[in-house]
């Protein structure tokens, strides 16, 4: 089944709004066992609105579009694709009344102007939207051909479309569905190039399925495909390569999917029964950060140091002065001298540390910018590390808190 994905709104082509909906609509759609032969994204006029759908119908038959409903001057999605699918729109008794339930549990009356939303396209079914005020609708012709309408807002874009959109996009398809499946393996501390020596030799094993290497700042994604398979072949044949991944991968693999590397290291702390403090120097409270965004993380983070300044390093986590006199802020020493500090300071048995030199200025030919020492200790042993991290400051610092975690993963599962 092939379909095109549109989505509509200026903001999107200015930049001002990243389309996150096209990206969540490939996925989803994908894996419904529905093809996406092409994606556009138009302004809010009715002219590039309407060229855009009348050709991904005379293409494919099939278009999903997102945007363009509210109640304002510039939502005309509606009332161009009713016009081209020669339909008036007509008032629905039956959302107007829930439109304005919806304002009324939220103690404000409805504006007039919402009316316009409880309007639909004669013969449209009514996709309910309880997230928001505008429907979904799906709009199907004389010849089969069909478009459906999102919200552009993406909570209320996502759950429209997994509650109403994708069943009957299954079902449209029958007993004949197939799949576009993946699976992702994910790595970190090793380069892209590292990985493919050590995959590489799988690649011709696992067809047809097709793997492709995602680097980011947190490190390499292998994503693994299954194209247009029975879905429970695609499921069978992608769990079979995803075993192979981890065993190839080894000690930088830290999960697999959705898998969040601070989450991992949390479940390595609960099982040892350690307690994690951390001292931030550069990263200005990233792990920190990361490590709370994990729900029930405070069974095991008891708190953290910003100690940004060298006058904090020595006041709140006690590093001699001499070290920093002698060595440098960002040194093994101090770094080591971090990570002893916030043990003592927070009464934990391990500890993250982490020092270094953002930029875009600071950097000397000794240390140039990029330069970050991280430090890991649990009970009396303690391991650091140096790395000349690239990118900009963000990408520095972002990339440290990633390799502060993974250094302390890799030092629990030797413990």
């Amino acid at each position: 089944m092939k379909l095109e994905v549109l989505t509509i709104g200026t903001e999107l082509l200015l930049g001002y709004t990243v389309d996150t909906n096209a990206a969540e609509l490939g996925r989803a759609l994908a894996a419904a066992g529905a093809e996406v032969a092409r994606r556009a994204t138009v302004p809010d006029r009715p002219d590039a609105i309407r060229t855009a759908v009348v050709e991904a119908l005379d293409r494919t038959g099939f278009v999903i579009a997102t945007g363009g409903l509210g109640p304002t001057r510039d939502d005309l999605t509606k009332t161009v694709v009713a016009d081209l699918m020669k339909r008036r729109l007509v008032l629905d008794e039956e959302l107007l009344a829930g439109i304005e339930a919806r304002f009324k549990r939220m103690g404000r009356p409805m504006p007039a102007i919402n009316r316009t939303q409880a309007e639909v396209p004669e013969g449209a079914t009514v996709l309910p939207n309880p997230r928001g005020t505008a429907p979904g609708l799906w709009v199907e012709d004389a010849r089969g051909r069909v478009v459906v309408l999102l919200p552009g807002v993406p909570r209320e874009m996502r759950g429209l479309l997994v509650e109403q959109v994708l069943p009957r996009i299954v079902e449209r398809q029958g007993a004949a569905r197939r799949v576009v499946s993946s699976r992702t393996v994910r790595t970190t501390g090793v380069s892209e190039s590292a990985l493919a020596e050590r995959v590489g030799p799988i690649e011709p094993d696992i067809a047809p399925l097709t793997l492709a290497y995602l680097p980011s700042v947190d490190g390499v994604d292998l994503r693994v495909t299954a194209w247009d398979l029975d879905p429970t072949d695609a499921e069978a044949r992608l769990a079979g390569a995803v075993e192979r991944l981890v065993t190839a991968v080894g000690e930088h693999g830290y999960g697999v999917d959705d898998a969040d590397l601070a989450a991992v290291v949390l479940d390595a702390l609960r099982r040892g029964r350690h307690r994690l403090g951390v001292a931030e120097s550069c990263t200005g409270g990233m792990i920190a950060e990361r490590v709370t965004n994990i729900p029930g993380a405070s069974d095991t983070f008891i708190g953290g140091v910003v100690a940004y300044a060298d006058v904090i390093k020595t006041a709140a986590l006690k590093v001699p002065l001499e070290t920093l006199e002698a060595y440098g802020a960002v040194s093994e020493e101090t770094v080591r001298a971090m990570a002893e500090g916030a043990q003592r300071l927070f009464s934990a048995d391990s500890s993250i540390a982490v020092t270094g030199i953002a930029g875009p200025g600071g950097g000397t030919p000794e240390k140039p910018v990029g330069t970050v020492w991280l430090a890991a200790r649990v009970h009396t042993t303690t391991r650091a590390i140096k790395r000349v991290l690239p990118g900009d400051r963000d990408d520095v610092r972002r990339r440290a808190a990633q390799a502060s975690l993974d250094l302390l993963r890799r030092l629990l599962a030797e413990a």
